[in-house]
């Protein structure tokens, strides 16, 4: 270990314990009309517009949850549910499911309603992001725990437990391979 990394580890152990944020307190619901602007060649809201507002309303989150600047360090499990048309008024609904030392996870859902009818709003798709708080500088800096405030904030909390095993793994799992392709001569 480096001198940098032992004064880092030290000056970490050092610090005062960050007080712990409820899941309400950073939750957002981010809406939009959806116009022939945001269509595809099929006539439906471009999946990449939706992705869009998730990752603007996780940023959100994410921001406000970490009180600063928090970057995307992943987007998985994004599903679409239904198609979006024009004139439906899009809700983008999220929140921290999970926290790490730097990181976040933010589950996101997202809603459709016509936007002159009053009928419940149907969901058309979900999706689960990781944020990296940073400072000035780029670097990373510590977040509040989240603090589950219901069943449903609990159960989320522990799934994204799970997520966060399954991504590390995968990431372990590849870097395995690349470097056992890499010992036996293959370059690619």
């Amino acid at each position: 270990m480096t001198d940098q990394a032992d004064h880092a580890s030290a000056a970490e152990a050092q610090a005062p314990e960050i007080p712990g944020k409820p899941t309400s307190a950073s939750r957002t619901t981010l809406s939009h009309i959806m116009t022939h602007n945001d269509t595809n060649l099929l006539g439906t809201v471009h999946g990449g517009v939706i992705m869009k507002l998730v990752d603007d309303a996780a940023g959100a989150v994410a921001g406000r949850h970490s009180g600063g600047p928090a970057v995307t360090a992943s987007m998985d499990e994004m599903a679409f549910l239904e198609p979006v048309r024009v004139g439906d008024l899009v809700h983008v609904k999220a929140q921290v499911n999970w926290t790490g030392r730097t990181s976040m996870e933010v589950g996101v859902r997202v809603l459709a309603e016509r936007w002159n009818e009053s009928a419940p709003p149907t969901q058309v798709g979900s999706a689960y992001l990781v944020f990296a708080a940073v400072d000035a500088d780029g670097k990373p800096r510590r977040v509040p725990p989240v603090i589950p405030e219901t069943e449903q904030d609990k159960r989320r909390y522990q799934e994204a437990q799970i997520r966060r095993t399954h991504r590390l793994a995968r990431r372990r799992a590849i870097m395995e391979l690349r470097e056992k392709r890499a010992a036996e001569g293959f370059t690619d």
